[in-house]
Order: C-alpha cells, then structure tokens, then sequence
C-alpha cells in the first residue's frame, strides 16, 4: 500500500532527525492533539508540550530496529498524547470532565511506562553528573558529548598523554557511576 510506505518513510525519517519529515508529522498530527487537549480542559502551550513529549516517545520507538508500526502514524501519537493528557489531568485533579472518544486508539501503556522510566534515569543521571565535580564533569561532557578523543582531553586537561587521561575518564566514570546507582536505589 502507498500509504503504508508514506508511514515507513516518515518512521526513518524521525529515525535519522529528517527535519521534512519531523515537520511532516507534526504539520499532519499537531492539529488534532491541539484540539483534543483544548477540548478537555487544557491550554495551547499543554498541548505542545503532550505532543512534543509523544514525538519523543515515537521518536525512541522509531530508532529501534525491532519497532513495528501496527497503525497510522496520528493513530500512535493520538494514543500517547491521550494517555499523557489523562495522567497530567489525574495528577493536577482537573480529571472531572467527559473526555471526548477518538475512534482509533492503540493500546500505549507500556511504551510510556518505558519512556517515563527512562526519563526518571536521565534524571537522576543529570543529578549524578551534577554532583560529580570538576574536572571529572568536563572530562567526562568532553569524551562522551563533544566526541573528543583521548589525546585532546590530555592537552586540554594538562596530562601528561592520552593514557594518563583515559586513566583519569575511567575513575571518573566509575565515580558518576557509583553516584548514579546510589540515588538510583534510593528511589526503587
């Protein structure tokens, strides 16, 4: 079906961060997210908020290799950002009106389980790399974000060589580590 590869197209596109097909999807889906948000006691900036965080969602799914679309494309972010909006609704104890039905929704529970855990992680990463200190925090954004190799680092940093240096990164790494899993067990 041509419609079926149109959906495949703007999966690998997301995939790859094609900028047409990121527009594509939100100049096709945004509408309708907009609508239904505002329809249920939410704001326009709510509505780009839900939706920005379903596009991340299709986003992750679309970058694995083992994800297979079941339904359109506005199907699966209408289901998410349905989900998001309910839940922010229930948090914020606004969940008293009738919620306006779509007729196509897709079963998303776990895939937002999975993505809020995920960003629960990221969190707590944020706060370990936070409470790392210097240098081994710049060190570290230097290797793993900047993509710099090992004899940069030493130059930058003042080693002596580049095994000094990946010396310095591994207890570095084995510091962030240990202060990740200790915030991260305190909240299991």
């Amino acid at each position: 079906m041509k419609f079926d590869s149109n959906e495949q197209i703007l999966l690998k596109g997301l995939a790859n961060n094609d900028t047409k097909a990121i527009d594509t999807i939100y100049k096709d889906n945004f509408k309708m997210v907009q609508a239904f948000i505002l329809h249920n006691n939410g704001t326009y900036d709510d509505a780009r908020d839900i939706f920005q965080e379903a596009m991340i969602t299709l986003y992750e799914k679309a970058k694995s290799e083992s994800f297979v679309l079941t339904c359109q494309i506005r199907t699966y972010l209408y289901s998410v950002c349905r989900r998001l909006w309910l839940k922010r609704l229930q948090q914020l104890g606004r969940f008293g009106l009738q919620v306006e039905n779509f007729d196509e929704t897709v079963p998303v529970e776990e895939d937002l389980e999975m993505h809020e855990k995920r960003n629960a992680e990221f969190a707590i990463m944020d706060r370990a790399l936070g409470s790392l200190g210097e240098p081994c925090k710049s060190l570290l954004e230097a290797y793993y974000l900047q993509k710099k190799d090992m004899s940069e680092i030493a130059a930058a940093f003042g080693y002596t060589n580049a095994d000094n240096a990946k010396n310095q990164k591994y207890k570095c790494l084995m510091r962030l580590k240990k202060l990740f899993f200790a915030q991260y067990n305190i909240g299991d």
